[in-house]
């Protein structure tokens, strides 16, 4: 029988429970995956303690690897012992074995591993609809990008220098400047040391960036729209601090007309084809080195909660992957 983690209450990491499951079949057009890795991120959390409410008992995770084991009714393209990944809508991914709709998940290229695609497929689409079409970088645009050591921006500012941006990585603590430096940021700030709004100015003539990825949310919002350009876009894609308040349209206006967005990836990727472009936009740029994929830490799938703590208290750099 396989295990999965699961929470039946909402709160702090002491809720997710180890459980046994029943076995599971696929229906008619999905697949059964024996997962390999398992991705951890902040959703996961927001999940746990209720931030995003779900209906209970229920499990977490929402992205992941390994090899399908059988195939239901109608599927096609995908065949037993293919390795395939998936970011998905519905929670479940901290699980042992998981029955997704065939047309969720996608082929694992060659000379990439189960673990590095169950650490980049979430955040690594991620990166990509904020760069290429939430806002579409170009060259010489001024990008600034919250927690740029972290998941998301460690793939975002590489990616991004790559397109020729400046960017301006802003991270946690000094512990963290070199790794961000070391994976595209131009020039990176310290929340709690620098002025966000003053030093952004200064790094780009006195006018403000282009476009600013905020994943923090309520601690840095107000930093973040003052560090704009006019006319430019604020990208609100994460609540690390909490949710942002509700804000004025005139708050925009007055700063110049600025674009306010909250995108979410599943939007994105609902549609099949969607999915895929995203998808080989990734492995593309990790496959031409363009990108490469830090893991900072693994946990075993049973150790999940400490792996929650390092999340929520900072502690962790890069991507963080379940082994099951």
């Amino acid at each position: 029988m396989p295990y999965a983690i699961r929470i039946h209450a909402h709160g702090g990491p002491e809720v997710l429970r180890w459980e046994s499951v029943p076995d599971a079949e696929p229906g008619p057009g999905e697949v059964l995956i024996r997962q390999t890795a398992i991705g951890l991120n902040l959703i996961d959390v927001y999940e746990r303690t209720g931030l995003y409410p779900s209906a209970l008992p229920t499990g977490l995770g929402r992205e992941g690897a390994g090899v399908v084991e059988a195939v239901g009714p109608g599927v096609r393209g995908v065949a037993v012992g293919d390795r395939v990944a998936y970011a998905s809508g519905q929670a479940g991914a901290y699980a042992q074995e998981r029955v997704l709709p065939a047309d969720r998940v996608v082929h694992i290229p060659e000379g990439v591993s189960d673990r590095l695609a169950a650490a980049a497929m979430l955040k690594g689409m991620t990166a990509q609809f904020l760069l290429r079409r939430t806002h579409r970088v170009r060259k010489r645009d001024a990008v600034v990008i919250h927690a740029a050591a972290g998941g998301v921006g460690l793939i975002a500012a590489q990616w991004a220098h790559h397109l020729g941006a400046l960017v301006i990585g802003v991270v946690g603590s000094e512990a963290k400047v070199d790794l961000a430096r070391g994976h595209g940021c131009d020039h990176v700030l310290v929340s709690g040391r620098d002025d966000l709004a003053r030093r952004v100015r200064e790094l780009t003539g006195g006018v403000g960036a282009h476009v600013v990825y905020d994943s923090v949310g309520k601690d840095t919002f107000a930093s973040s729209l003052d560090s704009l350009r006019p006319l430019g876009t604020m990208v609100s894609y994460g609540n690390a601090s909490g949710p942002v308040p509700p804000v004025a349209p005139l708050e925009l206006a007055r700063r110049g007309s600025l674009f306010l967005t909250r995108p979410i990836l599943f939007h994105y990727i609902a549609k099949r084809a969607d999915l895929e472009r995203s998808a080989a936009d990734l492995f593309d740029v990790i496959g031409r080195g363009v990108v490469r994929i830090e893991i900072g830490q693994s946990y075993a799938l049973q150790d999940v909660a400490e792996a929650h703590r390092a999340l929520e208290g900072r502690r962790t750099t890069g991507s963080t992957v379940l082994i099951p």
